[in-house]
């Protein structure tokens, strides 16, 4: 089965392997990149805060370089461990909020815009979901990668949208589609673990 969202984010890392390769030799610490990588998405929600729509977008683009390298220099160093693992999936979840975050602030504080709000909080009670619904399968011994919007797609998705904002009302299309999308992949691990579960008990 053709499954866009895993050609992608398996591209984007086999791409990040050679650049690990090379930032490896610096022996800085992958939980360092994390935490940069961190502390460069919270710059850029202000940013989004402040409308500046197309910098962000190009800018969340290359905060999802710290986000691919930090694994791959992990990898490339042997210090892949259990706690680095858990701190990047912790930091990526919290930096699509706060980008999330810097644009529903952003336009709370306009005239008309009661539509994008409700849209931006319905994206991320999806992209909520989408986490705690595969979190919650994998404690259970299921599996629940099922679904077209895992976090790369929605962060890629978000940029493209931001930096298109300037061509009509292309950004609003983007965050219509992103909490129908978001929300509906939610649904869909929950029906996929459904599923799986009738079929008997997780070990």
């Amino acid at each position: 089965m053709w499954r866009p969202a895993e050609i992608l984010s398996d591209g984007a890392h086999r791409l990040a392997e050679p650049v690990g390769r090379v930032v490896a030799k610096t022996r800085v610490p992958p939980n360092f990149l994390t935490i940069l990588g961190f502390l460069f998405n919270v710059g850029v929600a202000w940013i989004i805060s402040q409308g500046h729509f197309p910098l962000a977008g190009l800018l969340i683009i290359v905060a999802g370089i710290f986000d691919l390298l930090d694994g791959a220099v992990a990898r490339h160093t042997n210090k892949v461990t259990r706690f680095g693992a858990l701190l990047d999936s912790t930091l990526d979840r919290l930096s699509e909020a706060v980008l999330l975050f810097g644009l529903l602030w952003y336009f709370v504080w306009q005239q008309d815009t009661s539509l994008e709000v409700i849209l931006i909080f319905a994206i991320i009670v999806g992209s909520l979901l989408i986490s705690y619904v595969r979190a919650r399968a994998e404690g259970l011994g299921l599996d629940a990668e099922v679904g077209i919007m895992r976090r790369t797609v929605r962060i890629l998705t978000l940029s493209i949208g931001l930096m298109l904002s300037p061509f009509g009302p292309l950004l609003l299309v983007t965050l219509w589609g992103l909490a129908i999308l978001t929300n509906l992949t939610a649904v869909h691990r929950l029906i996929y673990v459904w599923y799986k579960a009738r079929k008997g008990p997780p070990h």
